[in-house]
Order: C-alpha cells, then structure tokens, then sequence
C-alpha cells in the first residue's frame, strides 16, 4: 500500500475511533434523579419498594443513573407525589395514584376501586391486557407516565372500635379510608376522613375517628392499631389487588436513552414483584401475633358487603354518567375482570378452595 493510502485510510479508522466513544458515552450518560415516595421509610415493605428499584437501577448502570429516594414530607408530602412528578420539582414519585382522585376520578383505576381486581388480575390487565396504555393516555395531559411498581395484595378491611353486624352499624361511622372507597361507604352512611398514615393511631387513640384501613397484618401491627381498636375486619374489598407505581416526569422520561428506559422499566418490575412477595410472606406470621394479643378478627357479613356492592355500582354509574375518562378505563377493566373471573373459578379457586380446607391434612 502506498504511504499516502496508508494515511488515508488510518485516519479514517482514527477518526472512527474518535467518534464511536462519544457516541458509547451518550448511550450510557451519568444521571442523578430524585423520586418522592408518598410513603414513610419505617413501612419497609411499602417505601422498601423504591429502594429495590433504586438500587436496582444503580447496579445496572454501574452507578451512572443514580435514584435517590426520599421519604414522604421530606421534598413534599405525601399526597402532594405526583404534582412534584408532574411539575417538574422531582423527576419522579413512587405513589398510589388513587391518592389523586381529587383531580379526577378516574386516576382510581390505576391503583384500584372497589369489587375490581385482586393482584395478579390488576397486573395482568396493566402490563399485558391493554390497562397500561390507557391509563398512560389518561396520564398523558397530567406530563407523567406510569410503571407498575409495587402491589399489597388483597388488603385487610380495617380496624373498628365497635362490632359491626348490619348496613346500618356504618352509620354516623367516622372513617379512615382514602381513595374511590370513600365514596362509596359514604352511601352506607361512613363519614371519610382523609388522615396521614403517621396520624392514624392517635387519631384512633383520642376517638377523632371511629376507624381506619392502612394494608394489612404487616404494616398495621407497625403502626399499632391493635392497641387502640379492638375489631379487626375482612376482607377490604375496596383493595382487592391495589398497584403503585412509578410516576415519571414525562419530559424527563423522553429525555433516556432507550437502554435507560428499559432498565427502568425491568427494575420497576422487580419492585412489583418484590413488594407483593414481602407481604406474602410478612402477613401470615403478624396475623397470627395479632389475634394472639387479643385482637378480633372478623368478616364484614353478607348483608354489609351486598350492601357494599350495590353502593358501588351505584357510584359506577354516576360517575361514568359524568366523565368519559373513567367510563372507558372503568368498562375496559370490569370487562377484564369478568373474563379473568370465569377462569379464575375453574382452576385457581378450586386448587384454594382445597388446598384451604385440607391444610391440616398436608
């Protein structure tokens, strides 16, 4: 090869070299993000969450994309999540997005609404059944976009300081519950009252509020419930499979790099996935602790929870009547949930329904 040749096409492959290392680097930026969980950081399992996606995302970027995650009230409070998100004070939030139900019902649907889903039901209609894209078109005016992040499974119905036995008990009942529920047990008479999770045991203790719901077994002996409320009741039908999730700031989300974005997007579903198997496995034994201390475990009776029903459905129509946003969600999800019940009834509930009633035997 002649020397001239020779440089040619060396400094072509020179400056092939100069231009392919920018672009590995642009691919693969270094990122500080911070995430606002509407959440406190003594419920591990709920907040913990954030931390296993967090970490997660760290470990796949070799500490390029760096999440760091803050507790409720420590940027904005808790219920105030996805307008930092949104606004841009954050560059995401880790949230239940029924919390926001203020702005428009319909952001019930991506967590979870009374008589819907139980938890692999609601993570298949998001993930695989279409429910994830439209509640992102809804999200869309609001500048976030959605992944599931976190789910309690079916959630107890909450602590009572009298016994309840009919529709009517429910009267006059001061109640801790957030969320699309609120509107429903008000019909049966409920008064609804928006408490903090850090407020509720000593609202309960100086008789501010007749009841309250958080989770579950887990979370509630944390918070100590059962010191100061005696009945404790299932199951919590307003929650049947509750999903978080993390709200991104959109601009910010467009912004990644696509092997960022999916990375996100698998560690969102780690936390998911981790969240639910936490309380699975947490539940069990703090249930057991809490009857043994004396707690009263009781079912919600037939005539409260058909009450119950028809006050939804009720709710249902009014509010389709009003809102084409929660309409379509809303008919788009029970339609799921009708098919996912004709065959949960075929194998899933009859492998439980054995495997409960022979427990003993195995």
């Amino acid at each position: 090869m002649k020397r001239r040749e020779f440089i040619k096409v060396a400094g072509i492959g020179a400056a092939g070299a100069v231009i392919a290392s920018p672009a590995i680097a642009q691919s693969s930026p270094e990122i500080k993000w911070r995430m606002t969980s509407s959440f406190p950081k003594s419920l591990d399992t709920i907040y913990g969450a954030a931390e296993v996606f967090s970490k997660a995302v760290a470990e796949a970027t070799d500490n390029k994309f760096q999440i760091q995650v803050f507790a409720a009230g420590e940027i904005v409070p808790g219920l105030q999540a996805l307008d930092a998100a949104s606004n841009g004070t954050v560059e995401m939030a880790h949230t239940a997005s029924y919390y926001y139900i203020g702005k428009d019902p319909t952001f019930a649907i991506g967590t979870a609404v009374p008589f819907g889903l139980n938890s692999r039901m609601q993570t298949a209609w998001l993930q695989v059944g279409g429910g994830g894209e439209l509640f992102n078109e809804f999200l869309k005016p609001h500048n976030v976009v959605a992944l599931l992040a976190g789910n309690t499974g079916c959630q107890m119905g909450g602590w009572f300081r009298k016994e309840l036995k009919e529709p009517s008990d429910l009267s006059g009942l001061k109640m801790r519950i957030g969320g699309f529920a609120g509107r429903v047990l008000t019909k049966l008479g409920v008064v609804p009252q928006q408490v903090a999770g850090g407020d509720i045991y000593p609202s309960l203790e100086k008789g501010t509020i007749d009841a309250a719901e958080w989770v579950g077994p887990y979370d509630d002996e944390k918070l100590g419930f059962q010191k100061v409320a005696k009945y404790y009741y299932y199951p919590g039908w307003w929650e049947g499979g509750p999903a978080l999730h993390n709200l991104i700031n959109l601009p910010k989300w467009e912004s990644l790099p696509a092997g960022y974005k999916s990375i996100l997007k698998s560690a969102s579903s780690l936390a998911n996935e981790t969240m639910q198997a936490r309380y699975d496995a947490y539940n069990p034994p703090a249930l057991k602790r809490l009857v043994a201390s004396g707690t009263q475990l009781r079912p919600f009776t037939a005539s409260i929870m058909d009450a119950s029903l028809k006050a939804a459905n009720e709710v249902y129509a009014e509010t389709s009547a009003t809102n084409a946003n929660f309409k379509k969600l809303y008919e788009a999800m029970a339609a799921f949930r009708n098919d996912q019940y004709t065959w949960w009834q075929v194998a899933e509930y009859g492998f439980d329904s054995f495997q409960i009633r022979s427990r003993t035997r195995t």
